[in-house]
């Protein structure tokens, strides 16, 4: 059990690695607001990050449904979606605007939703991101809005460590790489499937609930001075 349970709102919940994180957070005694696009069921909130009040309104509920207090936001949703240079010019800006304002706006927009109310508080938080490889080492061709979002991410990350430990604000970030999910599925098999595997020198890609795991450790158990810390989860295929 969590000493003194902490209630978590976690977006992207509703499959992949958000699922395997929710049960997993559970399992440990955490009350776990849940989010998605749309409903799932009546323990989650149902917010679209394309439009431009959600990230307001999911925090505004969430907090309602805490009774007050939020003690950790993990940032987890995300789209992936490719977005090639042969597009027209509206269609991939679009898909890059898209792209940013769902992995990377929401987020910030949420950080500062619990940093605020963690202040005006005067208590401590948590923030977990979860990222992505992409955000260290670039993506494909298609993908330059994907890991311009991760990239963006990790860098606001650093900046809320440093910002605000003095405060007992933390953040970890995690950075997955290939993970055997619905999202990253199609994009293996356009990449070659098994002979992607090549390039990870464990050959294999992470199973949702390793990367829960992990999740759940920053979340819940981290100390306080790995703040700033980023963990990869990439099968060795790209260390640093």
């Amino acid at each position: 059990m969590v000493r003194g349970m902490k209630t978590i709102l976690l977006t992207g919940s509703s499959r992949g690695i958000g699922a395997a994180s929710r049960k997993a957070l559970e399992t440990r005694g955490a009350r776990v607001i849940g989010h998605g696009t749309k409903p799932a069921d009546q323990q989650t909130l149902a917010a679209d990050f394309t439009e431009m009040d959600a990230p307001d309104e999911l925090w505004a509920a969430a907090l309602q449904r805490a009774g007050g207090r939020l003690d950790i936001l993990v940032n987890n949703a995300g789209l992936f979606r490719p977005n090639p240079i042969e597009a027209t010019d509206a269609d991939w800006l679009n898909a890059w605007e898209e792209t940013l304002r769902i992995n990377l706006t929401a987020s910030a927009r949420l950080c500062r939703l619990a940093i605020r109310h963690w202040q005006d508080r005067g208590i401590s938080g948590r923030i977990v991101h979860v990222a992505s490889r992409a955000g260290h080492r670039g993506d494909s061709p298609a993908h330059w809005h994907y890991a311009a979002s991760k990239g963006g991410m990790l860098a606001l990350h650093k900046t809320i460590a440093r910002a605000y430990a003095g405060q007992n604000i933390t953040s970890f970030a995690v950075a997955p790489g290939f993970t055997d999910t619905a999202m990253a599925g199609d994009y293996l098999e356009s990449r070659g499937g098994p002979a992607l595997l090549a390039d990870i020198p464990l050959g294999r890609v992470a199973e949702p609930e390793e990367i829960a795991g992990i999740i759940t450790f920053c979340a819940l158990d981290a100390p306080a001075s790995m703040t700033g810390a980023t963990l990869d989860v990439n099968g060795a295929s790209h260390v640093r």
